[in-house]
């Protein structure tokens, strides 16, 4: 087996800085990478569960339910519009990823400036998709009306980042996960409900393409699929690539520019070529990378071998690995093992 090319950190990793994140990313896979994440440290460590919270602190808006849930200091209750507030009148309180981002670009561009990050490297900023956020932390009969408030809010925060940060040091990444709910009619405990009128895929792929198509062509742009990383575990596990390709394909077509790069998540149990098969549908120019999560903690180097060779009996194009989520809830000191399962198991740039 040929050795896939390049790793890519989807975003979330189990440390405590973004310092230490940076440094240990850059000195285990400097070559390897192309870009690197904060780890999305502090109120970030579990992906989106932050928002409600920021959201709540808006006049107009407030959490359900009488007791604060409460995890390391961020209380995840959903959150609903007073009675009588419209959302469209609404001042939204910062959303908390321009803040994050800057921060973390200042100890980036430190790092880089003594050579602790090699030259060309990028700094990776990990954004979740309105959808997600919207139909994860926004009670059911305020979605419709939330939604494109919340858009405009999150299109805010991302052009204080494009204006902060050079372009040619600058990448982001779409997270997409809670599409994949609606698409397989799935969610942890119950099937996620939808608010739009459109087909579940037509809904999906426009709104993940408007968003892609908000980053300037001089800005490294990318996507995560995902299936979920609750506990570990997927809302339900895909029978094959097939809708991840699908989905990939329908972005890429509606998108106004190229992706960089696409990443798709590989369940640690799937090492057979029926999994894999659908890859050979994927309708992604040459110039976009492609990246399969096939690495997991639980079976390290020799699992991550096994998966690859499925994969590459299938795939005919250049492809790099990542595990198939961010791993920021991971058990505490599983690091830098993970990192040197990857650079085992692929080659560098």
């Amino acid at each position: 087996m040929s050795a896939p090319q390049g790793v890519h950190l989807v975003g979330s990793i189990n440390l405590d800085t973004a310092d230490e994140t940076m440094r240990l990313a850059a000195a285990e896979l400097g070559g390897h990478l192309k870009r690197i994440p904060d780890g999305e440290v502090g109120e970030r460590f579990h992906w989106i569960a932050f928002q409600a919270q920021r959201l709540a602190a808006t006049d107009g808006i407030h959490h359900v339910g009488d007791e604060p849930r409460i995890l390391r200091g961020v209380d995840f209750r959903p959150v609903a519009l007073d009675e009588g507030a419209r959302a469209e009148t609404l001042d939204l309180q910062p959303l908390g990823y321009a803040e994050a981002a800057l921060a973390s670009y200042a100890v980036f561009e430190g790092l880089q400036r003594d050579g602790v990050i090699a030259p060309g490297t990028r700094f990776q900023v990990s954004l979740p998709t309105p959808l997600g956020v919207v139909g994860s932390f926004v009670v059911q009969p305020n979605r419709a009306e939330f939604e494109p408030v919340y858009e405009a809010a999150l299109a805010r925060e991302l052009e204080a980042v494009l204006d902060a940060i050079p372009a040619d040091r600058l990448a982001i990444q779409w997270d997409a996960a809670l599409e994949f709910a609606h698409l397989e009619g799935a969610g942890y405990g119950a099937p996620s409900e939808t608010w739009y009128d459109e087909d579940a895929w037509q809904a999906t792929t426009d709104r993940l393409a408007r968003q892609i198509s908000r980053v300037p062509e001089s800005v490294e742009v990318g996507v995560h699929l995902c299936y979920g990383d609750v506990g570990e575990k997927h809302f339900v596990e895909p029978k094959d690539a097939a809708n991840l390709v699908r989905f990939a394909n329908l972005v890429a077509a509606k998108a106004t520019r190229q992706l960089s790069w696409v990443h798709l998540p590989v369940p640690i149990e799937r090492d057979d070529a029926a999994y894999f098969a659908p890859l050979v549908g994927l309708e992604l120019p040459h110039e976009t990378e492609l990246y399969l999560g096939l690495v997991h903690r639980e079976d390290g180097v020799e699992g991550a071998k096994r998966r690859a060779a499925a994969a590459e009996a299938t795939l005919t194009r250049p492809w790099g690995i990542g595990t198939e989520c961010g791993f920021g809830r991971a058990p505490e000191g599983t690091t830098a093992e993970l990192f040197a399962t990857h650079r085992d198991v692929a080659s560098s740039w």
